[in-house]
Parts: C-alpha cells; structure tokens; sequence
C-alpha cells in the first residue's frame, strides 16, 4: 500500500466533507421547492419554524428541522435573537423567484434525476447502450426547463439575439422561426413574446414536453402564434425558415451532422442557423473548474448516453468545445461558422450555408 501524504488526506477529506453536505443541501432545496416553502418566505418576513409550518399547510416539527439545515448552509438566514428565520433578497433571488435571473431550484429537479436513473446509466457503462432522453426520470424535464430559463430571460432578447448578424431586424418585421428541440418551450415563448410579428414552430422528440409546451404557450398568451409538434432534429417539417435555433441540445444527438445537413435544407436563403451550446474550452485542462464539473457530471449521467442512444451515437458530450461544434457544421456543408457571443454558461453560434 502506497503511504499517503497526510496533509493532502486532510485536505481531500474536507473538501468531501464539504461535498457531501451540498448533495444532502441539494435534496432539502428540492423538498423545499416542492413544498412551496421557499416561495412561503419570498418576502423577506421573519419566521419561526411555527409560522412557517402554519403558512404552507405543513407539521412544525418537519419545518424545523428543514429550517435549521437550511441554515447551516447558508441558504436560509436565522436570527438568534428572535429565533426566527427569514430569505435575504440575495436568498429569495436564488430559491423563491421563478423568474428571476438568478433562479436556481430546477438544477436540483435535474440532479435528482441523475439519482434516480443511476441504475440505468451504469447498465450503459457495462453494455455500451445508450438511455434515451425519454427514458429518464420525469424531474428532468422539469428541471431542464426551469433551470435555463432563467439564463434565456437573461440573454436571449437582450444580448444573443442582436448578436447575431442581422437577425433582431428579422424577428422585428416578421420572420418565420425553427425552435429545434424545445423541449417545455421556454425559448420559443420568449421569443414570440419579444417578436410579435413573427411565426414560430417548436419540435421536440418527446411527446410529453411538447404537450407541456402547448399548455404553457397558452399560458402565457402566444399559443396563437406558436406550433408546436413532435418532430426529430432530422425529420422536422421544411419552410424556408429564417432562423433555425438549437438550444442546449445539439450535442445530445446522437447524429449531430445529420441534423445540420436536415437544418441546411430548411433554411430560406438567407436563413441562421442558431446554436446554443454548454460554454466550454477545448481542451480538457481549461475545463477542470465548477462550471466544468456540473457539466461533465450531467454530460455523464444524461447528455453523452442520450446521444450513445441513437443512430451514430457521435457522443459530443456537453463539453464539446468550439472546434469540436465548428466540425460539426463544416461537415453538414456550412462555409459561415462563427461564435456571436457568450456567458459564463453558454457560447452562442452563428452558422450559415
């Protein structure tokens, strides 16, 4: 046996310690979203575990001890004076706001989910099967679209849409636009809230999520200009689109270059194909960071075996990288490839025939 150094021990031990406490954080955030307990202390109002526990509809001796935990992890504030315990606007931003930018619940819907459906992923480790998007725990969906909304509201009106060449001007006078794998459709109703004058088509695979997205374009009033229907990234409807946009879920394809050469022949002439993608470098030593590590983890457990489960199985994973997602549309026949913009979470692509 190899002799440790026991400061490194130490070290690494901690940080576990550390580790283990978000993931058990992490399914205490979900409990408390479910219950409405955070939306409970949205206003900032100081609570005892009583008052809480009276306001949702909930037994005292469990909010307690949810609170108290909470607290621990500093995502609740406790006041020991008064012994009660209250959301900072920072807190509320992050746990009880849907819209706000900095909502972050729904990433814990799609953790679960990752708990949930272990068994199968590691039956794919063993046979080299893949596990399709629809085969997954139905948190994931639900988490998928809750936690990047909050980076769609932020950016996609505001800074990735005028990014790209000409494209705000199109959706202002009316252009007629692809949402390829929408999945609850948040993209696609954003945009047509933002863009009356233009028509909208969202596809998805997955029938459940399209079903999903219907009812929440009704919701928010632009069903009348939104189709949505259940179709592949290879075999959605033609119609000369201005702008065919891929968010999130063009390296969960099992055939990415398919789908680039199928978005080539929809386009009109002068058509964008528009590609949001996970931020990442290109080479996996720039990638060892926070951000690298959600991705790779969630590239693991979902991205990499729903594309290992289709035709080709190119297997991009979510940290493909520029030059990896450049090849892409180069072999689908595209001579414009360009990077429009990015955050600290996505890179936005700008491609044309």
């Amino acid at each position: 046996m190899r002799e440790p150094d026991m400061q490194k021990l130490d070290n690494l031990v901690g940080r576990l310690v550390g580790d283990l406490g978000a993931a058990v954080s992490g399914v205490l955030v979900t409990l408390g979203d479910h219950l409405g307990l955070f939306k409970a202390m949205a206003d900032g109002t100081p609570m005892t575990s009583a008052e809480l526990a009276d306001k949702v509809g909930v037994k005292e001796r469990y909010v307690r001890e949810w609170l108290s935990a909470q607290a621990a992890a500093d995502y609740v504030s406790y006041d020991d004076d008064t012994e009660r315990f209250y959301l900072t606007p920072e807190q509320a931003m992050v746990f009880a706001e849907e819209n706000s930018p900095a909502f972050f619940t729904g990433a814990f819907d799609v953790v679960q989910s990752m708990w949930l459906d272990e068994p199968k992923i590691a039956n794919a480790f063993r046979t080299g099967s893949g596990v399709g998007w629809h085969e997954h725990s139905a948190c994931l969906f639900r988490g998928t679209e809750r936690f990047f909304r909050p980076g769609y509201n932020s950016h996609l009106i505001s800074e990735w849409i005028p990014a790209i060449d000409g494209l705000k001007e199109k959706l202002e006078a009316g252009a007629i636009v692809a949402d390829v794998g929408c999945g609850h459709g948040a993209s696609t109703i954003l945009l047509a809230e933002a863009y009356p004058n233009s028509t909208f088509f969202g596809f998805d695979y997955h029938l459940p999520s399209i079903e999903r997205a219907k009812a929440a374009a009704a919701e928010a009033g632009v069903a009348g200009r939104i189709t949505f229907e259940q179709a592949s990234a290879k075999d959605f409807p033609p119609a000369d689109y201005d702008l065919v946009a891929m968010f999130d879920c063009l390296h969960d394809m099992g055939d990415p270059v398919g789908a680039g050469k199928h978005v080539k022949e929809t386009l009109a002439d002068d058509g964008t194909w528009m590609i949001v993608e996970p931020f990442a470098h290109d080479c996996l030593k720039d990638n060892l960071n926070p951000v690298g590590r959600v991705f790779y983890g969630a590239s693991t457990m979902i991205c990499t075996p729903a594309s290992l489960s289709q035709e080709v199985g190119l297997g991009l994973g979510a940290q493909a990288g520029e030059l990896k997602l450049r090849k892409v549309a180069m072999d689908a026949g595209y001579s414009h490839f360009r990077k429009a913009t990015e955050t600290p979470f996505n890179m936005v692509f700008e491609v044309r025939a």
